[in-house]
């Protein structure tokens, strides 16, 4: 979340701010007049604490000279009444004020473009040039039909819309897809594997700012407790600090996982319902940082080129995009998205996207590190970025690397994962 001071002392530049980076209008006075009134309350409730700890040592004195303690004792006991109905009040007005606080999105880095669409969104360089085919390229759904690879009709009938059921080489394919992902981050760029849950409680998702704003798109349990599927896995591995303390020694921490991502796309109806581009269930390699607050502006160039490599790796053509302020994600300050080209759209389509969220997570998570040179505890700097996301980078395989016979030639990186196969070829 935003540092409350900022709504606490600087709230009118903080909201033009909002207002400017964001298209984010605030109630300002609502909000000023409600830190006042928990102001007021907090000042009066702790009035109230030490009178009554001022009058509890008069009985203490006045017992000890064997003196009459009715008087005050009555007091104290008016005082807690009262003082009970101040602490309720103080804990509904701060709980007023950390939704409101809870609700508004981080304030865009110096560097990020000013916004309100991917219309303003800035192309950093594109890497590698579009195949040029002497046919028609197939999109991959097509390409899934030739194959007998790729069934949405399944599995609507199994689980409904926006699902995909995959078989035989493209499922192996996508599973040496998310295999190669993984031994190159964590191989090559030396992050820590973890396999994380996927269902997570509500204190992990308020802490990486899914709740409470955006609960639609999330996917839940029912039940006497209620758990939430995750959406990346992001999620569980950006909460393995929460409330934690870490010294300068265990800094800098990477970590990579591949797990199952679940998202209701709640926002997303009428979009993409072709193919595989917009799921409910999909899978991803995911990268988490976690750094100096000095160091996470270069951190986040790192994270980008290591989702690139995956692409390089590949060969596919791509593009990387610096986001406006309006297009980036709820908790980041900077991001850089990957569109890898896809010949079946004849467009760049995104495939990763890498975050700097500065503080935002952490103080809410209350994730800290111990600075040596000053011995005081600062707020961590989390990144996070799709490493990438498995399902697209299956997509873009397919696409540009289809034959005109329909058959697939596998990337010279996956053979080994493919047990050899160099070319998927149409189902008999």
């Amino acid at each position: 979340m935003l540092d409350p001071q900022l709504l606490r002392n600087h709230l009118e530049e903080t909201a033009a701010s909002l207002l400017h980076t964001r298209a984010l209008t605030i109630d300002a006075d609502g909000l000023r007049v409600l830190e006042q009134e928990r102001k007021a309350c907090q000042i009066r409730t702790q009035e109230l604490q030490n009178r009554r700890n001022t009058l509890s040592k008069q009985v203490g004195l006045l017992k000890g000279k064997g003196e009459d303690a009715t008087a005050v004792l009555a007091e104290v006991g008016g005082l807690g009444e009262e003082l009970k109905r101040n602490e309720d009040a103080l804990a509904a007005l701060q709980s007023r004020w950390d939704d409101v606080v809870a609700r508004l999105p981080n304030l865009p880095d110096a560097q990020v473009p000013i916004g309100r669409d991917e219309h303003s969104n800035l192309e950093v360089r594109r890497v590698g040039v579009p195949r040029h085919f002497d046919f028609v390229p197939r999109d991959h759904v097509d390409l899934g039909h030739l194959h007998a690879g790729i069934d949405a009709e399944t599995a609507g009938k199994i689980s409904g819309a926006r699902f995909t059921l995959l078989r035989g080489g493209i499922a192996r394919l996508h599973r040496a897809l998310a295999q190669f992902m993984l031994d190159l981050h964590t191989q090559r760029h030396s992050y820590l594997e973890v396999n994380v849950p996927l269902l997570v409680n509500a204190e992990s998702m308020y802490g990486t700012g899914q709740l409470p704003k955006f609960e639609e798109d999330l996917f839940s349990t029912s039940g006497e407790t209620k758990r939430y599927l995750i959406p990346t896995s992001e999620v569980a591995l950006t909460n393995m600090v929460r409330d934690r303390i870490l010294e300068d020694s265990e800094l800098p921490l990477r970590m990579a996982a591949h797990s199952m991502c679940f998202r209701a796309e709640a926002g997303a109806y009428g979009r993409d319902t072709r193919g595989m581009i917009r799921q409910h269930q999909f899978e991803k390699v995911e990268l988490v940082q976690l750094r100096r607050p000095q160091e996470s502006m270069v951190a986040l160039e790192e994270m980008t080129g290591h989702a690139e490599q995956v692409l390089k790796e590949l060969d596919l053509p791509y593009r990387v995009m610096l986001l406006c302020s309006g297009d980036m994600g709820f908790t980041a300050c900077k991001t850089y998205d990957l569109e890898v080209w896809l010949p079946g759209q004849q467009s760049y389509r995104e495939i990763s996207s890498c975050s700097n969220c500065g503080s935002f997570q952490a103080r809410r998570l209350q994730a800290r590190w111990r600075n040596p040179a000053t011995g005081k505890l600062e707020l961590l700097h989390t990144l996070n970025g799709s490493g990438v996301a498995v399902g697209r980078a299956l997509v873009a395989v397919l696409e540009n690397y289809q034959q005109a016979d329909g058959s697939i030639s596998v990337p010279d990186v996956l053979r080994p994962y493919m047990g050899g196969i160099d070319t998927l070829l149409l189902a008999a």
